[in-house]
């Protein structure tokens, strides 16, 4: 009787335990929803301190929730142990930027007058990039969502399941995505299906990218691993754009 209340209780609490993940699972993506909208659809204000709010939020819910440093990827040895890789996914990236700019066909996706001044463009790559942008999103989605979703799915499941919704956060910024990008409009147009087939592009492109920092995140342990790929891919990508509107002027 004692081996089967034990067996009992451990279902139960089993159970509990798996709930207790789904209902955090689901209250990160209705905050990422929120947020999201807030960003994009109200004022400019909100669309700088709404996502890193958002971050803190879920930060503090996944420790209410039970979630601890280890879950998030962010005790002491995990970053040390994710260093290494940091570094390798900043030097792979920034290769595979570089070479494209050095290519001519491939520098018309880098023009667009967003970053025209190369100081705007240092800015962007060493202030409002990694604060508002890398390290929000990379707490919010490898952080604490896949953190919660790796207690309730499979590890497959649980990384694609934040991929896609990691490019399904990209719809809204993707709006008018062709129309801002001199590459693209040349290829696709200016029109509804440029827009369209933007929209689309970036989606894809994202969740493939939230598909390599999900498995950077398992493989090395640490979130310091996607945080730093996320951040040189979007970091490069406006030093490039930089560079590139001063090559072709």
């Amino acid at each position: 009787m004692s081996d089967l209340g034990a067996r009992i209780s451990h279902a139960v609490h089993a159970f509990a335990e798996h709930r207790r993940g789904l209902a955090l699972v689901i209250a990160v993506v209705a905050t990422l929803i929120a947020a999201n909208l807030l960003a994009h659809f109200t004022s400019s204000l909100a669309a700088v301190i709404v996502v890193p709010i958002a971050a803190a939020l879920l930060l503090v819910g996944g420790a209410l929730a039970g979630l601890n440093w280890y879950d998030l990827g962010l005790t002491p040895r995990q970053l040390r142990v994710g260093a290494p890789w940091a570094a390798a996914a900043i030097a792979v990236v920034a290769v595979i930027v570089g070479v494209a700019v050095a290519i001519p066909w491939f520098r018309q996706f880098f023009v667009t007058d967003r970053y025209s001044s190369p100081s705007d463009a240092l800015f962007a790559a060493f202030v409002t990039i990694p604060l508002v942008t890398v390290l929000p999103e990379e707490i919010a989605f490898r952080g604490v969502l896949q953190g919660a979703a790796l207690k309730v799915f499979p590890r497959t499941i649980g990384i694609v399941f934040g991929a896609l919704l990691f490019g399904l956060w990209h719809i809204a910024s993707s709006l008018g995505l062709t129309g801002g990008n001199k590459g693209l409009s040349g290829i696709l147009g200016a029109g509804t299906f440029g827009q369209i087939a933007g929209i689309v592009g970036a989606v894809v492109s994202t969740t493939a990218a939230g598909l390599v920092f999900g498995w950077l995140r398992y493989r090395s342990s640490s979130l310091l691993a996607p945080i730093a790929a996320h951040w040189a891919l979007n970091a490069t990508g406006a030093l490039a754009a930089a560079a590139v509107f001063h090559l072709s002027n």
